[in-house]
């Protein structure tokens, strides 16, 4: 009978770790297990996507991955990116036997293809690095498991030195979700958006992109239901999904059905290009961290999802204090609108973070919010984007950090806080290091990160919280090409490595032997 006894005692240990709380009558009398505190333990199993980079020949593409050290240690793993599938449009190879069957023989090449890791993560703590060449590289899609799941990260970074894609792309690479907003796209005559929709997984998955202006919501017949098909990755161009041609819009893209990754390429002619990652959830109080000392102009792009409008009060948190713009402290949103104002040269010199909060505390209204951001005059602009982000949370990490270039902004909106951030071990050597960082409440502090000692290659950054209130993170890439000051922002929301699952107390005392 112990035997049974210890079956059904495990039976209940996994109900418990379900519920929190599961109680039964077993043969020798009651057991009962008491909900106790919840606990984090790390993930098992991550995922992300990478958008195809660019379509220029001239781009130079750097992907990175990393996991931090010290969560799954106990448990082996992988961390790969597998090409994705390309999609095929040729409506010919349906009517044509020979075009049919070359079809064919190209899908097999590609899914053989895609078996083959462009990326593959060994251990935690090192990062990886891959350069590619030239507009064939593919949309990447992911799994890490086991030790390496917990924090995974990565990232595509691409240089365009001229044409019409002239920039410094840099994306971190997403999980994918179903709901996403992307205030600050545009149709415009001078801007080229693509939404690039990436499926990582086995089944189709199907879309809806819709599209909201300064009047409200825009008219477009072919934003519903757009088919993605399995691991495979499909490019939009926006303004073919409307006659419209509009300066500042939001996009709300949802699935129907499945996950997706999304972002947005944008190019604007004469300014360069970027990419935009999704903004944080709808909220009434947002956080855009790491607005560049020397930006010469700044553009706020926001959006009221829900039923009533908005009223914002608009600060700059800088490297002392907080304070509002003169002549541009609020903000008003209508509801369904996309609403914009030209902060122009915010910064003055020192760099600094930009925080939304409601005029009136009783009307909470919630919005997404990002930041168009440029460095340059004439000829020489370049752009980049900040979408309002989450905080660091237990940690967050951003790889390919160079000698130079790299600069990590830490943003407190409310109290005080303290961070541990460290550099990784180089992809091609090194040795980590650990810096501690006081933000004062309602500022923005801003360093180059120290690299890793006798590091080679390309380094990851870590961002843990240790005491305070919540802290903003983002990280800034420059390198100079030709008397431009190309450059791209990450923002570093919380990794999600960990997830929490509820404990339960056994009372074995009434088990006999």
């Amino acid at each position: 009978m112990k035997s049974t006894h210890l079956s059904l005692i495990a039976g209940t240990v996994a109900l418990a770790a379900i519920t929190g709380f599961a109680s039964f009558n077993a043969p020798g009398g009651p057991v009962a297990a008491e909900a106790k505190p919840a606990s984090a333990l790390p993930v098992e199993r991550s995922s992300l996507v990478c958008p195809a980079p660019s379509t220029s020949e001239l781009a130079e593409t750097r992907y990175t991955s990393f996991t931090p050290p010290g969560q799954g240690e106990g448990a082996e793993g992988t961390a790969e990116l597998k090409p994705a599938l390309s999609v095929l449009d040729d409506d010919e190879a349906e009517t044509d036997p020979k075009k049919a069957k070359k079809a064919e023989e190209a899908a097999k090449k590609a899914r053989a293809k895609a078996d083959k890791p462009v990326l593959a993560l060994k251990e935690p703590g090192k990062p990886v690095l891959k350069e590619a060449s030239g507009s064939g590289s593919p949309a990447l899609v992911g799994t890490a498991t086991g030790r390496l799941a917990p924090g995974w990260a990565a990232q595509q970074t691409t240089k365009v030195t001229a044409g019409g894609t002239r920039g410094l792309l840099g994306v971190s690479c997403t999980a994918p979700d179903t709901n996403f907003w992307f205030p600050g796209v545009s149709t415009a005559r001078a801007r080229q958006d693509y939404i690039h929709l990436t499926n990582p997984d086995d089944s189709a998955a199907v879309a809806d992109v819709e599209l909201f202006g300064p009047k409200g919501a825009i008219t477009s017949e072919v934003g519903d239901g757009i088919t993605v098909p399995a691991r495979s990755s499909v490019a939009l161009l926006l303004s073919t999904l409307t006659d419209e041609a509009v300066n500042d819009l939001t996009a709300h893209i949802t699935t129907r059905s499945g996950r997706i990754g999304a972002v947005v390429l944008t190019a604007d002619d004469g300014s360069g290009t970027d990419w935009l990652t999704a903004s944080a959830d709808p909220a009434a109080t947002l956080v855009m961290p790491g607005i560049p000392a020397d930006a010469t102009s700044v553009q706020l792009v926001a959006f009221a999802p829900g039923d009533h409008d908005a009223d914002v009060k608009i600060q700059l948190m800088g490297k002392n204090a907080a304070f509002s713009p003169a002549g541009n402290d609020s903000l008003h949103v209508k509801s369904g609108m996309t609403a914009t104002v030209d902060l122009k040269d915010i910064t003055r010199g020192e760099p600094g973070s930009l925080r939304l909060t409601p005029v009136d505390k009783k009307r909470s209204t919630p919005i997404v919010a990002a930041l168009r951001v440029v460095l340059g005059t004439g000829a020489k602009q370049e752009i980049a984007y900040i979408p309002a982000t989450g905080p660091v949370g237990a940690r967050a990490s951003v790889t390919d950090n160079r000698a130079k270039g790299s600069t990590l902004s830490l943003a407190a909106p409310g109290a005080t806080a303290k961070v541990k951030v460290t550099t990784s071990a180089g992809s091609g050597g090194g040795e980590p290091t650990v810096e501690t960082y006081t933000v004062k409440a309602d500022t923005t502090v801003a360093v180059p990160p120290k690299p890793p000692a006798g590091f080679k290659g390309t380094y990851a950054l870590t961002v843990e919280s240790v005491s305070g209130g919540p802290v903003h993170a983002s990280r800034a890439l420059v390198l100079p090409e030709g008397g431009v000051q190309m450059f791209t922002v990450q923002t570093l929301p919380d990794d999600g490595g960990t997830v929490v699952v509820p404990s339960a107390r056994q009372d074995l005392s009434v088990l006999d032997d």
